[in-house]
């Protein structure tokens, strides 16, 4: 049997993505259905007022996806002096930033913030991998197939957070990284985020979305002086698997403010209108179709100039 790889996905790839255009625009309209069950899916509530940046949850991320061992001990908070992204070796980092979590905390001098894969519930990486390496699964995990996936990196370009990253310096088997809420693809077992279990204040809630949701605002009703009025994920990009109750404004603490209109409906809406009517073949191969008659005819031009030039004078008459 022809072993499957990378080189005979792409070349397939592209031609079916020549010719089923369309079919991203379906799976966008299934999407925006589908957000009704979103109830079901799971999450995580980050109360950025709990956390105390004890990194635990870094470590926890680190055993559990077998990722590399970092050269400093995850109980130095030095490494919170620099602001950090997620990585291919760090699925979730902890960032620290000056000024106290809440207006009733003056006298904690920094406020602590995880960052990691936010699990859309209508994910733009998933819409723009052109063959499925990426999938939502049924409790709203947003999971990774390294075995399908071409290395083009559009997820990495459509992500509004910018989370994914790629191990560039892997050169035969490179693959794209990010957090999957600790599901197990082979096995086929859910999410069971290690983070969460590992926090020690539960600044981290693992549970229902719905369930986390109604939790968030009972804690804004409760505590209106401690929290800003809003629970960051609830409606930006159409939704967010992990959910922030802030006590200081989103761009104080790292995150990014964002429209509530996921981008995965807009980019599929705008490539439905431009296929449904089959407007870009019709104008390639237009395109291609007046190419050839012009150089055919202009082959004919030279062909015909060439013979006239070619043409032997007539012989004199008699004197």
């Amino acid at each position: 049997m022809r072993p499957f790889h990378r080189r005979s996905l792409l070349q397939w790839g592209v031609a079916a993505a020549a010719t089923g255009g369309a079919a991203p625009a379906v799976a966008a309209t299934e999407r925006k259905a589908s957000t009704s069950q979103a109830q079901q899916y799971v999450g995580v509530l980050v109360d950025t007022t709990l956390c105390i940046g004890c990194r635990k949850c870094e470590e926890a991320c680190n055993r559990r996806n077998h990722l590399p061992r970092t050269p400093e001990s995850f109980a130095d908070r030095e490494v919170l002096r620099s602001f950090r992204r997620p990585s291919e070796h760090a699925f979730t980092v902890v960032n620290q930033f000056p000024g106290s979590p809440s207006p009733d905390q003056a006298g904690l001098p920094m406020t602590y913030v995880k960052a990691q894969c936010m699990h859309c519930l209508i994910p733009s990486c998933v819409s723009a991998c052109i063959v499925g390496a990426l999938t939502k699964w049924a409790d709203g995990a947003v999971v990774y197939n390294p075995t399908i996936c071409l290395g083009c990196r559009y997820c990495m370009i459509a992500c509004p957070f910018e989370i994914p990253a790629y191990e560039y310096h892997t050169a035969l088997t490179p693959r794209v990284r990010k957090c999957e809420f600790c599901t197990d693809r082979e096995k086929g077992t859910g999410a069971d985020p290690a983070c969460a279990a590992a926090c020690p204040t539960e600044a981290l809630v693992f549970g229902k979305r719905a369930d986390l949701l109604a939790i968030a605002h009972a804690r804004l009703a409760a505590r209106p002086d401690r929290y800003v009025p809003r629970v960051y994920g609830e409606h930006e990009v159409g939704g967010t698997g992990w959910l922030y109750l802030l006590g200081r404004p989103v761009t104080e603490v790292g995150l990014l403010e964002l429209p509530e209109t996921a981008p995965a409906l807009r980019t599929e809406a705008i490539q439905h209108g431009i296929f449904k009517y089959g407007i870009i073949p019709i104008a390639l191969y237009g395109t291609l179709a007046g190419m050839m008659w012009y150089n055919h005819r202009k082959q004919g031009d030279e062909e015909e100039e060439g013979a006239s030039d070619e043409k032997p004078a007539p012989e004199g008459g008699a004197r």
